[in-house]
């Protein structure tokens, strides 16, 4: 099981949590931990084999302690597999991406759907097979009436986690509450970083040095959310904008595949504007 863990920071958190776990019969099989001395909290992130005890009697076992310290905290089993929805309108190298590593084994997530703004011919290079799809067309007339259809498919679908792979429209400041803390997007820059339209255009003019991406959790101010993960990489005035499509196609790939996996195995807790990620 995955147990996380978030509160103010104080003495005896770690003895508390561990002794609990071992006087129940768990073995720790792998802990992190982080006390940010700036916000003054404290996270926690422990795998541990519980034995033959079922996850609700283990978070019966756990509740009084996470009570006395006022934790956020989560427990699930290793094994579960995180409910998935990925965003995608034309461009399509992110939601390729995410569905090949899927089908691969790597990320342990069930794709609940595959959403667009666009009909599914729009991806004539992306494996859709056996992936349920979904054209929700919006125009800015019908925007509330387009994310009410996608809330409750959300809804009814189960979904856990929203993925906007390089999907080009903007969530509305409600929708983007509804779904704070599980929904994120990947930025075709190194935040801060060149905004608005053909950004790699815009870097090549400028004669940039390095491209990048960021992975960030969705809030309603846009492109400001918690910042998951992000990479770069170093050019030369010999690169041309099409080769810094290129390369930032492929920084955005490996950029959101890591933010997605990181949070399907709760590695990712937020602190406040900020997230701790106990990488692997």
């Amino acid at each position: 099981m995955i147990l996380t863990l978030s509160c103010d920071g104080r003495r005896g958190i770690v003895a508390r949590v561990s002794t609990l776990l071992f006087e129940r019969g768990a073995n720790i099989l792998d802990a992190q931990q982080y006390d940010d001395q700036e916000t003054g909290r404290f996270f926690m992130r422990v795998v541990f084999d519980p034995g033959d005890t079922d996850a609700e009697t283990w978070r019966g076992h756990l509740r009084p302690a996470a009570d006395d310290h006022a934790m956020t905290w989560t427990l699930r089993g290793r094994k579960e597999r995180r409910r998935v929805m990925i965003l995608a309108s034309q461009t399509d190298h992110c939601l390729a991406d995410l569905i090949w590593r899927w089908r691969q084994g790597e990320l342990a997530m069930d794709i609940t759907a595959v959403v667009s703004n666009h009909p599914a011919a729009s991806f004539p290079h992306t494996d859709l097979d056996g992936v349920a799809f979904h054209h929700l067309p919006t125009t800015p007339d019908t925007r509330a009436a387009q994310e009410a259809g996608l809330l409750r498919l959300i809804d009814d679908t189960g979904t856990e986690l929203v993925v906007l792979a390089r999907y080009m429209q903007v969530l509305s400041a409600d929708l983007a509450g509804r779904l704070e803390g599980r929904c994120i997007n990947i930025h075709h820059s190194f935040l801060p970083g060149f905004k608005g339209a053909r950004p790699y255009h815009q870097a090549h003019s400028r004669g940039v040095k390095v491209i990048g991406a960021t992975a960030h959790y969705v809030t309603a101010d846009l492109d400001e959310g918690p910042i998951i993960e992000q990479d770069v990489e170093r050019i030369s005035h010999r690169d041309t904008p099409a080769a810094l499509v290129r390369k930032g196609r492929d920084i955005e790939r490996r950029v959101l595949a890591r933010a997605v996996r990181w949070h399907i195995e709760d590695r990712v807790l937020l602190n406040g504007r900020k997230t701790v990620v106990f990488t692997d």
